[in-house]
């Protein structure tokens, strides 16, 4: 039998320490057994010529009160038996480790970020799409470094991502001097994370052009990225061929497509050296998948650990029982005294 199934009301949580001690349980049967064939046999001890006296007459309450002192020990009986089995009961929590990823987002603001080859263009379907793979990853601390002639720090290594976010948001072509200095946000990238203790270090690094302005190398910061241990992913975004770019004239915004140029070998290399992968994204739908991929390959470690408080709960039975018995006690005692 499984005495695991057996529960008490306010004990759903109960187990059992020595359970076979249930077994016992059996010698109710004779005590019953033995209680109805006493009572069969019972005779009166004192002889009258008639009982027509007593005829119509009412029981009066101890007539049934009599038999409440065996049903009180057989209870008793069966809770000191489950004293015997040990009630227990557990309060089991779980904690989670988690070691994240320290993640630096450098991402081109310049001019021909503005090409709408994918939609409305391409910086804000990078932002929002950025946006997207940062909510993800509640676990990593994430910062953002952006770049187009010159390069800064907008956001450093922070948990919170809502502040992140908003300012995702507010990046905008202009900010800064237009060119693409690749190899300058690269370095400042890896100056964002070169002092982090993360077990994983991860720079994504997009532009849709070739390096033509900063004094920093791409590959000069490609190999400060190789010696910090930061893996870098590099995007290139924009379609193969000419992509419509918005001109403002005194007639308003005319279109003029123009040469999509992305340094695909400088990325290529950058990627290659320091372990991470290059992705090219030629419309919205790509570049969702290429951050999608990073995230699948860039997990963040958790670790679980059970943990379980054992209770004893075998008072409340024990003390159950101790009523029970006093209680038949008293009954005997005071209300079902036998005559001497």
């Amino acid at each position: 039998m499984n005495w695991d199934l057996l529960k008490f009301p306010g004990f759903s949580e109960i187990e059992w320490a020595q359970p076979d001690f249930f077994y016992l349980l059996i010698i109710i049967v004779p005590m019953i057994l033995w209680y109805v064939l006493k009572e069969r046999n019972a005779s009166a001890t004192i002889r009258i010529s008639s009982l027509k006296g007593f005829a119509g007459s009412e029981r009066s309450f101890r007539f049934y009160l009599r038999h409440v002192p065996f049903g009180l020990r057989v209870i008793a009986v069966a809770l000191l038996i489950t004293v015997l089995a040990r009630p227990q009961s557990f309060n089991s929590w779980e904690s989670v480790n988690t070691k994240g990823i320290d993640i630096a987002m450098a991402v081109d603001i310049s001019g021909s970020m503005l090409a709408e080859d994918l939609k409305p263009n391409r910086l804000e379907a990078a932002k929002n799409v950025a946006i997207n793979f940062i909510t993800g990853r509640p676990n990593d601390n994430i910062g953002l470094v952006v770049y187009s002639g010159e390069s800064f720090t907008q956001c450093p290594l922070t948990m919170d991502h809502v502040a992140l976010v908003n300012l995702f948001n507010a990046l905008k072509n202009g900010m800064i001097e237009d060119g693409t200095a690749i190899g300058l946000g690269l370095a400042n990238a890896v100056n964002l994370l070169k002092d982090s203790e993360a077990k994983s270090k991860v720079i994504i690094l997009l532009t849709d052009g070739m390096n033509n302005a900063g004094m920093v190398e791409p590959k000069d910061a490609s190999d400060l990225a190789a010696i910090y241990g930061i893996r870098v992913y590099t995007i290139g975004v924009g379609k193969h061929g000419q992509a419509p770019y918005p001109f403002q004239t005194p007639f308003g915004v005319q279109y003029q497509n123009i040469d999509v140029e992305i340094d695909e070998d400088i990325l290529i290399d950058i990627a290659k050296q320091t372990g991470g992968k290059y992705f090219r994204a030629t419309n919205n739908e790509s570049l969702e998948e290429i951050y999608n991929e990073i995230d699948e390959m860039e997990k963040t470690f958790m670790q679980k650990q059970l943990h379980t408080r054992t209770k004893e709960e075998f008072f409340i039975f024990a003390f159950i029982a101790a009523c029970l018995i006093l209680l038949e006690i008293l009954i005997r005692k005071l209300v079902l005294r036998n005559i001497p």
